[in-house]
This record gives structure tokens, C-alpha cells and sequence, in this order.
């Protein structure tokens, strides 16, 4: 008798759940499609600027699979040396996953790097980039999001 009197409400406890979790997704997905901050590499080139210098991100594969060996490409309009690159969590901590980068001329560097999945669905991360301008040490950041498939 108690279980059978219990049942709605055990149904509509379920209900609430399964539309809750439904309206979290439509959240994340209105999020991937709002944030124009982000760098998308599927649509090219990610520039940023900085002391006059413009430099050229690029991701291959673009869409940023989680797990997977990535190569990023720096390219800079011009010469700097001692770059360092590294990837970190923008909204949450997952470690400091470091770019072995390597110098294809004084404009053109390239590195790999792999990072971890994130259960939320929704991971930004944030490159870190110092390097040496006329002797003198600059940093730029840039963000994108993991496993862009939009």
C-alpha cells in the first residue's frame, strides 16, 4: 500500500530530475555558441597581439579532441626567441599540461601537447605564452574550447 501511494511521487521526482539535467544541457550548448572570446581553430587562425607583434595560433585537429595528440603552430610577425607554452584549466584546475615546443625558424614554432577530458561537456582551456621580444619578456594568453564540434 505505502509503495503504491508513493508512486507518483517517486514518477514525478523523476520527471524534475530528467528535465533538469535536459535544461543543463541546453545551457551548455547556449554557452559554446555565445562565447565569441574563444578562439575556434576550425575557422582558422587564432591571433593575438601584443608590444606590436601579431601572433598566428593554429591547432591541427581543430576541433580540439580531448586525449589526442595535438600540434599547435605559432607563427609571428616577428622575430622572438625562449617560447614557452603552456595549457591550463580557464574555469577549472586541471593541472598544467606543458607544450614541448621547437623552433622552426625565429618566426615559426611548433609543439605537441594531449590533455584530459572533462565530464562537464564544456572545457575551456587556456594557453600561456611567454617569449623574448628585443630582449625583453612578453606574455600573451589565449582560450578555446576542448572538443569543439560545433
Amino acid at each position: 500500500m505505502l509503495i503504491r501511494q508513493s508512486l507518483p511521487l517517486l514518477i514525478a521526482a523523476l520527471v524534475l530530475n530528467l528535465s533538469a539535467c535536459n535544461e543543463k544541457v541546453e545551457q551548455v550548448a547556449e554557452k559554446k555558441m555565445l562565447d565569441a572570446s574563444l578562439c575556434d581553430f576550425s575557422r582558422g587562425e587564432c591571433i593575438k597581439k601584443v608590444a606590436g607583434v601579431e601572433l598566428k595560433f593554429t591547432l591541427s585537429p581543430s576541433h580540439a579532441p580531448s586525449e589526442k595528440p595535438l600540434t599547435l603552430k605559432l607563427l609571428s610577425s616577428s622575430a622572438i626567441s625562449d617560447v614557452q607554452i603552456r595549457l591550463e584549466g580557464r574555469d577549472m584546475f586541471m593541472g598544467v599540461i606543458p607544450v614541448n615546443i621547437r623552433e622552426l625558424n625565429e618566426n615559426a614554432y611548433e609543439g605537441q601537447m594531449i590533455y584530459g577530458s572533462c565530464s562537464s561537456g564544456y572545457m575551456v582551456w587556456r594557453g600561456f605564452v611567454s617569449f623574448t621580444l628585443n630582449g625583453e619578456s612578453k606574455a600573451v594568453t589565449f582560450d578555446f574550447l576542448a572538443d569543439n564540434n560545433a
